[in-house]
Order: C-alpha cells, then sequence, then structure tokens
C-alpha cells in the first residue's frame, strides 16, 4: 500500500475516533447559542479552537518526526 493509503487510512481512524468522542464533549462555555422564538442559532467557536490547536499540534508533531 502506497503512502496515500496510510495517511486515509489514518485520517479514517482519527475522525473515526474523534466521532466517538464528540458527545462526551459536548458544548463548550463560550460557544455561541442563541434561541429566539423559531430561530436557532448555534456557532461552536471555542470547539473550533480548541480542534484548531489540537489539529496545528499534532501536524506539527507529525512533521517533526520525519
Amino acid at each position: 500500500m502506497g503512502d496515500i493509503g496510510k495517511w486515509l487510512m489514518t485520517a479514517g481512524i482519527v475522525l473515526f475516533l474523534a466521532g466517538l468522542c464528540w458527545p462526551l464533549i459536548g458544548r463548550l462555555p463560550g460557544d455561541l447559542f442563541i434561541k429566539k422564538g423559531n430561530v436557532t442559532f448555534f456557532f461552536p467557536v471555542v470547539t473550533c479552537l480548541v480542534i484548531s490547536g489540537v489539529l496545528s499540534l499534532v501536524l506539527y508533531l507529525i512533521n517533526h518526526l520525519r
């Protein structure tokens, strides 16, 4: 199997594990949730920042270990 196949399998496993952990994380403090009447707006600001930080760290470590 080529390098791309290994990367795709690794990415799939990581996404699968993240999907399993997602209900445990839930909404973090700082996520915007506004409900007025029949309109609901949800924007996960802090969740996006946490995911970005974790992905940046993982990619940095992968690049550093090469």
